[in-house]
């Protein structure tokens, strides 16, 4: 029995990891020639609600991605305005560590494989097949393509291509597979009540700044820039991360070193910003027009159930942005470890799992899929690390950094390892 997951982000890394967990083959198709997507240029892991989240998924057995991105963190346990006890993996180390690991658990990837078209019978997907022609056939399938790009809509409904991490012009732009299946999916909205939403952040090379936001980088993982008034930014609110939109980052130029320097807007004139003190040689690394914008993403999600099952396809899940109006690479990693288990729970002929609402992330799951069947709803965008979701699972009594507790909700929701069982082709022991 084997599970086709279109899309090599963090998502599509968790599912394939979760499926081979659950005991079926995993066959990974990444459109480019690197994994994780714009994990490559993020970092972000532990942050407010995603602490509850990422121990949660710990205590369930879906831990294997976040013990990575503790393993390869470059600052732990670090604040910023609105953020506490965060963690920045290094973007640089973690991509061949997620990859190794992946290979060790026997998941097949290729690279350069962009999914254009899809064999249906009846309201099943029975294969699919790529740009070269190579088909794919399975049990069972998860969309995890994504809702960023392509190309046109940057243009359309942003500034234009920015040459980010996701490099459409190079790969090819992203193709939903929920779509090609026939199925009508959903595009969310910007507060302003315009289509999609821009990418929240940028990356600026940390050898181009100056001596002394450098030495606050390495040293705390933190830089706090003050902006002088003339120079403040007004596109916060174009962020798809509406819990960076609070003053500070109007007034302060945020920085945060994950590898990178981290830059907390969607962009900002490159004119502008060498105009900042310590910033006068500043120079963007991604996107490497990040003066001039970002991606758009926020198209084509799929409408699904609580299992992560897309509606009218007997045969599909999804996971990461695909699966609704969730932020973040914690949200991503805990939705694709939903949609790889009940992928491989479909194709064995076991029952669907779905998280119970006394845990912050099935809260999560169950509260973004109602949002996106109301106008408000999807123009909100939801992530455990701030705006609605982190209020709300505050306000619910969710959000807790007691892992005892934590460990004591998911076992009484009988859910204690529930992702991890043992692989039987995997070439090292992960249990």
């Amino acid at each position: 029995m084997t599970a086709v997951i279109a899309g090599g982000g963090w998502a599509g890394c968790a599912a394939a990891t979760s499926a081979r967990r659950a005991g079926i083959n995993a066959v990974l198709l990444e459109r480019t020639d690197m994994l994780l997507g714009t994990g490559l240029v993020g970092g972000i892991m532990r942050n407010n609600g995603r602490y509850t989240a990422t121990e949660e998924m710990i205590a369930m057995g879906g831990g294997d991605l976040f013990t990575i991105c503790d393993e390869y963190a470059r600052h732990r346990d670090i604040e910023f305005p609105g953020h506490k006890h965060a963690s920045l993996y290094d973007i640089a180390a973690i991509h061949n560590a997620v990859m190794l690991h992946l290979k060790r658990l026997g998941v097949d990837i290729v690279f350069n494989a962009r999914v254009n078209k899809v064999y249906m019978k009846g309201g099943r997907i029975e294969a699919v097949s790529d740009g070269a022609e190579r088909k794919y056939g399975a049990d069972v399938f998860i969309d995890a393509t994504g809702t960023a790009g392509p190309m046109i809509n940057c243009a359309k409904y942003g500034n234009g291509c920015a040459m980010c991490i996701l490099r459409c012009p190079s790969f090819g732009g992203r193709v939903s597979l929920t779509g090609l299946a026939g199925v009508s999916e959903m595009t969310g909205k910007k507060p302003t009540g315009e289509t999609g939403a821009m990418s929240g952040s940028c990356k600026l090379f940390k050898e181009s700044l100056s001596e002394d936001i450098q030495k606050r980088l390495n040293e705390t993982g933190v830089a706090l820039v003050p902006v002088p008034p003339e120079l403040k930014s007004d596109k916060l609110v174009i962020k798809a991360c509406q819990q960076y939109t609070m003053p500070e980052f109007v007034d302060n130029l945020v920085l945060l070193d994950t590898g990178h320097a981290k830059l907390m807007s969607p962009y900002y004139s490159l004119d502008l910003l060498r105009q900042i003190p310590g910033m006068e040689n500043a120079r963007y690394e991604d996107p490497y027009a990040g003066g001039r914008g970002n991606s758009m993403r926020y198209f084509e999600m799929a409408p699904r159930d609580d299992s992560l099952k897309v509606n009218g396809v007997d045969n599909l899940f999804c996971c990461g942005e695909k699966a609704g109006l969730l932020v973040g690479h914690t949200e991503a990693i805990v939705t694709g470890t939903l949609a790889g288990h009940n992928a491989a729970m479909y194709a064995q002929g076991g029952e669907a799992l779905t998280l119970p609402e006394t845990l912050a992330t099935g809260y999560a799951v169950k509260r973004v899929r109602e949002a996106m069947g109301t106008d408000v709803g999807m123009g909100q965008k939801f992530t455990f690390s701030g705006s609605v979701l982190y209020t709300e699972i505050i306000a619910n009594g969710l959000y807790t950094t007691d892992i005892a507790d934590i460990e004591r909700r998911v076992t009484e929701a009988g859910l204690k390892g529930v992702f991890n069982r043992a692989v039987s082709n995997t070439k090292e022991s992960y249990n």
